[in-house]
């Protein structure tokens, strides 16, 4: 009898400790952040900082992955690929509005779980510190004058940042082929580009290009905006000076791959709100010139909704949407 009752509550403690182990709190263990984009970049900088937050706060390592290679492509399927465990993370940008129009399925929005946004800057024009231009029109003057001579990137060929010049000048009525584009992983290595005189302009925004500029070795000319930025009152748009209406405005938001887990989905949203309110995220975010631009997860789904609609439309008027 009482080797019975010794293996009963042995059966029954197993029991209380198999139940509590399948409904233990997400997360249980390490999480993978996928970032896109190149390290040292702005993506992987914002990354890096609400990865260090999400840790600080779950009490679980967020290590942070660079997955580079096709413009974002590989990361942002990476992500969409990954299994929906709430174990795979990851940081997209804007460009998985433009993927499908390009002909490249797999990793279109709804291939997401859009858990939030927590950055967007607009793009800048920017140019090394010794170029013979002080303004932005002064550069459209100079792709005008000698077609084929001043070199731009920023990111791959057809990206975000390709669209954005290349929309400038066909919204000034430049043939967008004046400037040739050279494809690039990310602002990082673009920005080195434009340091190593290999090209001569770079479409990223302000607080990727703040290293170079600080250090004297570029300046940036203007946004690519309706409207001037908080954290850079000083710098034009380009609306203003020409009198256009142009402003394809990045973002950064968290996602995982399509059906997460509602509760590794609520957590995250929840904490990247506190996240985007705590004043030391502002800070180190305003420190590196990088805005707080914080939206849940409708909010968000219906801004990359309506980019893509604007962007594509864009796309179909370069030739560079299928």
């Amino acid at each position: 009898m009482r080797s019975l009752t010794i293996a009963a509550a042995a059966a029954a403690f197993a029991w209380v400790g198999f139940a509590g182990a399948a409904h233990a709190e997400w997360p249980e263990r390490a999480v993978t952040v996928i970032v896109p984009w190149s390290a040292g970049g702005g993506t992987d900088a914002t990354a890096r900082a609400v990865a260090a937050e999400l840790q600080k706060r779950l009490g679980q390592p967020f290590n942070v992955v660079n997955r580079t290679g096709g413009g974002g492509l590989v990361g942002h399927i990476t992500i969409a690929n990954a299994p929906n465990d709430g174990y795979t993370l990851g940081v997209i940008t804007i460009e998985t509005t433009m993927y499908n129009a390009q002909g490249i399925p797999g990793a279109e929005p709804e291939n997401f779980t859009l858990i939030g946004r927590f950055n967007a800057d607009p793009i800048a024009v920017n140019v090394r510190a010794d170029a013979p231009y002080s303004t932005v029109a002064e550069l459209i003057d100079a792709v005008k004058a000698a077609p084929g001579t001043i070199k731009a990137s920023g990111a791959n060929t057809g990206g975000l940042s390709h669209l954005a010049w290349a929309g400038l000048l066909n919204k000034l009525g430049v043939d967008p082929t004046a400037s040739p584009w050279i494809a690039s992983d990310g602002s990082a290595p673009a920005m080195q580009q434009l340091a190593a005189d290999a090209i001569q302009v770079v479409a990223t925004s302000p607080a990727e290009a703040r290293a170079l500029v600080e250090a004297g070795e570029a300046k940036t000319l203007a946004l690519l905006s309706g409207e001037r930025s908080t954290v850079y009152p000083n710098l034009p748009t380009t609306d203003e000076t020409f009198s256009i209406k142009w402003s394809p405005l990045p973002f950064r938001g968290l996602a995982g791959p399509a059906d997460l887990p509602a509760e590794a989905t609520a957590t995250l949203a929840a904490q990247l709100k506190e996240i985007t309110e705590d004043p030391e995220f502002k800070k180190f975010m305003d420190s590196r010139g990088f805005s707080v631009a914080y939206q849940n997860s409708e909010d968000f789904t219906k801004t990359v909704s309506d980019s893509r609609t604007g962007l594509v439309e864009s796309m179909k008027v370069l030739g560079l949407a299928k």
